[in-house]
């Protein structure tokens, strides 16, 4: 992971970084010097992944949150606060995919996947910002996906609730930015995760691969780079923005 970054007195809050992307971003930011928060539902993936950064010599902690429930996005604010005095970057990561045709698709399942990936995003904002424009500095980072961009056959809802997440973060920057806080927006594409690895065969990783300008499939810390340079005090200037590592599948 590059230095480029100096991070180092800042603290962040990773949501779903108990593993894939989340964790790499995790580790990213942790290596430029932050500290971090990591807020999962799972307390033995929770566990592990803070054992991972402290390993780096970061300083870690962990919260157990649905990011669903606004108590529970406020309690994680607060948590970040009394763990380590402040909050300065918020990485709104949590989410899921249903994937499957639309029209065979149960409306409660929709309901989950706009619940986590939108929803969840819009409380920890809500939670998090009262603290960053008193301060008059904050960064706040949305992942969405490239399939809020362009869409995608079989992910009707999860582009759907994607590509909600880019209106919010352009709304949002211009509503914040007046106070010192940046909010901007990174569009994956086809990153391999635990979450998706068995979404497609090897065979068809493989031809994706081939067809990307890039010649390979992505790996967490790819998008850990995009984040990074979003955290940092050299995006001051850089707010409501998209930027999409995805080796060029979707320009």
């Amino acid at each position: 992971m590059s230095k480029a970054f100096d991070l180092a007195g800042r603290v962040a809050i990773v949501t779903g970084g108990n593993g894939g992307i989340g964790l790499g971003m995790a580790t990213g930011l942790a290596q430029a010097g932050a500290a971090l928060v990591i807020a999962g539902r799972n307390p033995a993936k929770n566990a592990a992944a803070v054992k991972a950064l402290e390993a780096l010599g970061a300083k870690a902690a962990a919260v157990e949150a649905d990011v669903t429930v606004q108590a529970e996005c406020r309690a994680l604010i607060e948590a970040a606060s009394g763990k380590f005095g402040r909050l300065d970057i918020l990485v709104n990561n949590a989410g899921i995919a249903i994937p499957g045709p639309f029209l065979d698709s149960p409306p409660d399942a929709w309901d989950d996947v706009i619940a986590v990936n939108l929803r969840g995003t819009l409380l920890c904002a809500h939670a998090a910002l009262p603290g960053m424009v008193r301060r008059g500095y904050g960064r706040i980072v949305n992942i969405s996906s490239q399939f809020g961009l362009a869409g995608a056959a079989r992910f009707a809802v999860y582009s759907a609730a994607k590509g909600a997440v880019i209106a919010f973060t352009k709304a949002l920057a211009r509503e914040v930015g007046p106070h010192g806080v940046t909010v901007n927006a990174v569009a994956p594409g086809p990153i391999v995760t635990d979450m998706n690895r068995t979404t497609y065969t090897a065979e068809e990783w493989r031809r994706r691969a081939a067809r990307l300008p890039v010649g390979r499939v992505g790996d967490p810390e790819d998008v850990a780079h995009a984040v990074l340079y979003l955290a940092s005090e050299e995006a001051g200037f850089t707010t409501g923005q998209v930027v999409m590592p995805n080796g060029g599948e979707v320009m």
